[in-house]
């Protein structure tokens, strides 16, 4: 018997798999063929500590030092700009404050971004201390760390009934698993899971992002270009191996899914970034997109469910990757009955017991 068998092998799941592995014996169940198929694959994979609700900048605080020192020379510096054009000057000015921004000349930020249109955008903002991820790097680093413990990695291994059992848990997934102790990391499908285990679901909404990749303008070396998106996140574009990703930074509630790009979505997304440029898009090489998912109120829910030994690491919506270090952190200390460093309202914020309705 395990102690912890561990549900979903995104970011969540990995990153809470190496932790609990320190506490005793791990087993990580993968429904798809490999790690990192869904939401934690098609990541745009950006370090940003001031992006998201309270409790999750809290999150991203205390995940900072992974990134930067044990990720290391993995996690490199991007950078964030935000380009404004006349009529959206509430929602630049809210960025501006929320992010943390410093104000750029539009000769300023053309020395950053060349191709930007001085004729369309009428104001800029730019943080430095934003940071590319590597995703391949942290998922690996995280399920490194659970094997030199011991822990194991199930593929193809798609949940189809749970039961409590005196012990703990019997989960089959093709062969059965016993644990004391489950943590459902398994993202847009976290609610089923749940019911599955006569658990009370969260009210997890799957939300579909798109994104475009497009080739980068002729003559133009883009490797150092930042992160570029418009005020009120209404659509961003990022460089990626010499190419661009261009998306609408849609939100299409849909049920949990393997998710596709929508052409007309995408077309939107690409006319949103050409409105500042001076280069429209010639070639689209790829498009994708996948499943941020979120709770009710946008906050992770990380830590027990109202039913002894079934845990709860979800929600992660678009910061699964920057926020994994410190909340797979947090679900540890919660397992092993110790304090967590984040702090009494921070945990609060991010316990699912917020949800419970009786």
């Amino acid at each position: 018997m395990n102690d912890f068998l561990v549900i979903g092998g995104g970011i969540a799941g990995a990153s809470a798999a190496a932790r609990l592995s320190d506490l005793g014996s791990v087993t990580l169940l993968e429904r798809e063929d490999a790690l990192a198929y869904h939401s934690s694959g098609r990541s745009a994979a950006m370090f940003e500590e001031t992006y998201g609700k309270h409790s999750t900048i809290a999150l991203n605080r205390a995940s900072k030092d992974w990134h930067l020192n044990v990720n290391g020379s993995r996690d490199l510096p991007r950078g964030m700009m935000l380009l404004g054009r006349e009529g959206g000057e509430p929602a630049f000015a809210s960025d501006m404050i929320s992010m943390q921004m410093r104000r750029l000349t539009i000769e300023e930020a053309l020395g950053i971004f060349p191709i930007l249109d001085p004729k369309q955008v009428t104001q800029v903002g730019f943080h430095e201390e934003a940071w590319d991820i590597d995703t391949d790097a942290a998922i690996q680093r995280f399920v490194r760390h659970m094997r030199s413990n011991g822990g194991t990695v199930v593929t193809r291994a798609e949940v189809s009934a749970i039961e409590k059992t005196d012990a703990g848990w019997r989960v089959s997934a093709g062969d059965d698993y016993v644990a004391r102790q489950i943590i459902n990391a398994a993202g847009a499908w976290a609610d089923q899971i749940a019911l599955m285990a006569g658990v009370t679901p969260l009210g997890l909404q799957p939300l579909r992002r798109s994104i475009a990749r497009v080739a980068a303008p002729d003559g133009y070396d883009v490797s150092r270009w930042p992160l570029l998106f418009g005020p009120g996140e209404h659509w961003y574009a990022k460089p990626d191996a010499g190419a661009l990703l261009v998306s609408p930074a849609d939100e299409e509630p849909v049920p949990p899914m393997d998710a596709w790009a929508d052409d007309m979505t995408l077309a939107e997304g690409i006319a949103r970034y050409e409105q500042h440029v001076t280069k429209p898009v010639r070639r689209m090489i790829a498009n994708w997109a996948g499943l941020r998912t979120f709770t009710p109120d946008r906050c992770l829910a990380i830590g027990a469910s109202e039913t002894a030994g079934f845990w709860w690491c979800a929600g992660q919506g678009g910061y699964g990757f920057q926020t994994a270090p410190a909340a797979s952190q947090l679900l540890a200390d919660l397992v092993a009955g110790r304090p967590s460093g984040l702090g009494e309202a921070t945990v609060s914020a991010l316990s699912p017991q917020r949800f419970r309705t009786d």
